[in-house]
């Protein structure tokens, strides 16, 4: 396949049309940009004129995790790769442009290891079998590799040897952890795990911040991009070094803790997830900072009892999901009426939504919109908008 930034034709990937993943590779990527940034002016200008949209340099091999499906044909053949788009038909892939290629050569060697190791892959419809999916998790920065192993029963025969086969060809893989998920379920792992060898977690450096990264905690896919636009959310939020930052749907803390290294005076972090909490902790150590604190809980009950308070932060980064925000967040955060505001959104749609309710209903006027594309040849778009308070 091409590795030039023009010549990235429907076509050039041999699974185009069945695997759904690139929904923009009809495009070249000066096209891709285009038609984001065209995307973002419709349903964004009349809030504010967005800024040009920041492309990658190089935009192939950039997803630093990846998860492969596994099943036997009728043939006996073993298949790995991804369902086709809404459907759970396994379409068999060895390698992808937008993928780590590192990641991609270790999920071919265990699938050509399974049958030397007499394991087989799990049948869905007849709820047996072993080994379901495989996540391969890469620190860019670091060089360490994390190989989850999910399989449907507990049982592992030859797990030794097989880690010892594994590590040995692949000595950058610094932990192995077998994932246990036999229920019928369309979500990917479990909730046993067992540590098969290393620390059950690998390390990643962002923004000049140190992160731990564990198999249910969410970091960033595309971590050249993530830089790009963390930095701007930094910009945007225009630290001075007193203020007290609010970091809501804060995940293993990333934006929190490159706040607090990088010019926040207080950072309270607040995440759902407990794993991903118990991981932003571990983060904020390792990085010696003393000026964060995280709460496990739900963002929007948590900004309704913090709206109450008498003290109130200066500074809100919201990083909310696909879904965006939802009206109990938002009228809390009018209530508690923070000086700034940094909204990073990964759903333009739902970005424009927030914004007319926050827009509608307050006294916030809507400074800057930088788009940045964190998943080239797809049709994803984050964005990072600054809102500041009328009277500041």
């Amino acid at each position: 396949m091409s590795n030039t930034k023009e010549n990235i034709k429907r076509g050039s990937c041999p699974v185009y049309k069945k695997c759904g993943g690139c929904q923009l590779q009809n495009l070249t990527y000066a096209e891709q940009l285009s038609f984001k940034q065209k995307k973002v002016e419709k349903l964004l200008s009349k809030f504010c004129k967005a800024d040009k949209i920041i492309g990658m340099n190089i935009p192939y091999h950039y997803r630093n995790k990846v998860q492969a499906a596994f099943r036997t044909d009728k043939n006996g053949k073993i298949i790995s790769g991804v369902y086709q788009s809404g459907t759970h038909h396994i379409v068999g892939i060895d390698e992808c442009m937008t993928e780590d290629v590192t990641a991609d050569k270790i999920i071919v060697a265990v699938r050509k290891m399974l049958k030397s190791f007499k394991l087989t892959t799990y049948d869905e419809d007849k709820q047996r079998g072993f080994l379901r999916h495989i996540l391969v998790k890469r620190g860019f920065a670091t060089n360490e590799v994390m190989l989850v192993l999910v399989t449907g029963t507990p049982v592992f025969p030859s797990k030794n040897n097989f880690v010892k086969a594994i590590t040995k060809q692949f000595p950058e893989i610094k932990t192995v952890v077998q994932n246990i998920n036999p229920y019928r379920t369309n979500l990917v792992l479990g909730d046993v795990q067992k540590v098969l060898y290393g620390k059950g977690y690998i390390e990643d450096i962002l923004c000049g911040c140190k992160f731990r990264i564990s198999p249910k905690s969410f970091y960033q896919i595309n971590p050249v991009q993530t830089e790009v636009l963390y930095n701007k959310a930094i910009e945007f939020a225009n630290l001075k070094g007193k203020e007290t930052v609010l970091d809501t749907y804060c995940g293993i803390g990333t934006i929190g803790i490159v706040a607090a290294k990088h010019g926040a005076g207080e950072v309270i972090g607040v995440e759902l997830n407990k794993d991903a909490v118990k991981d932003a902790v571990q983060n904020a150590r390792a990085n010696n900072l003393k000026n964060i604190r995280f709460y496990q809980g739900d963002a929007g009950e948590f900004m309704e009892a913090v709206a109450e308070e008498s003290e109130k932060p200066d500074v809100v980064f919201m990083d909310p999901p696909r879904a965006g925000s939802d009206e109990k967040f938002l009228s809390s955060l009018i209530k508690m009426s923070p000086k700034t505001v940094v909204y990073i959104s990964c759903n333009p749609e739902t970005l424009a939504r927030d914004l007319a309710y926050i827009d509608k209903n307050s006294t916030y006027k809507i400074l800057k919109i930088q788009p940045v594309d964190m998943f080239p040849h797809t049709a994803h778009i984050e964005t990072v908008c600054l809102l500041s308070r009328k009277d500041k």
